[in-house]
């Protein structure tokens, strides 16, 4: 019997196959998106979240295609009104408005981080910092794009990039600290 190749830290957890268990893994990480959202200090138009944090760890964690399917399920339950994004709001208008860039945006953001990731990206901290900067890129590429429709260029790129680099170089060093802990705490590194 072949071994199967280990690509994601999920993949030492979860079979393959196993339908179930896939299906758990995008609803807990659609939960783990969900509850980060929460985490918000307040800003007009986009408020400065935990969510990103999620969205490129369970990426991470889960692979390219995996992670791109939790994150179109993400969108779904907000779509259809569950209070998955933040302010434990939902709607369909919410993917329509202001900040709707940059929830559509996770989707090739996590494919990216996710498809990188699966090729060893994960287990070192200047590669897994790499993968986040560039999942990361996305999303306020998607969100700032979007966001000027509302606000013109200047104004969204003032909104809704500058305030949150801080923040977000915080949340990519974290994760890139901390995936390649779970692979050494794992012993898997190669």
């Amino acid at each position: 019997m072949q071994r199967q190749a280990v690509l994601t830290l999920a993949d030492l957890v979860l079979p393959r196959r196993g339908l179930l268990a896939r299906g758990a893994a995008v609803l807990g990480g659609t939960l783990l998106i969900a509850l980060s959202a929460q985490i918000a200090i307040p800003f007009v138009p986009v408020p400065l979240t935990g969510q990103t944090f999620a969205v490129l760890l369970v990426a991470a964690l889960l692979g390219g295609r995996l992670g791109a399917a939790t994150m179109i399920a993400y969108l779904i339950e907000g779509a259809a009104g569950l209070p998955v994004f933040s302010g434990w709001s939902g709607g369909a208008a919410r993917l329509f408005g202001p900040t709707g860039g940059y929830l559509i945006a996770f989707v090739p953001a996590a494919w990216i981080v996710g498809s990188l990731c699966e090729r060893g990206w994960d287990r070192r901290f200047p590669t897994a910092a790499l993968a986040m900067i560039a999942g990361n890129a996305v999303i306020l590429l998607g969100g700032v794009a979007w966001l000027s429709l509302f606000t013109g260029v200047a104004r969204a790129a003032a909104a809704g990039l500058v305030p949150f680099l801080a923040g977000d170089i915080l949340k990519i060093v974290l994760a890139a600290l901390a995936l390649p802990a779970g692979w050494r705490l794992l012993g898997r590194t190669r």
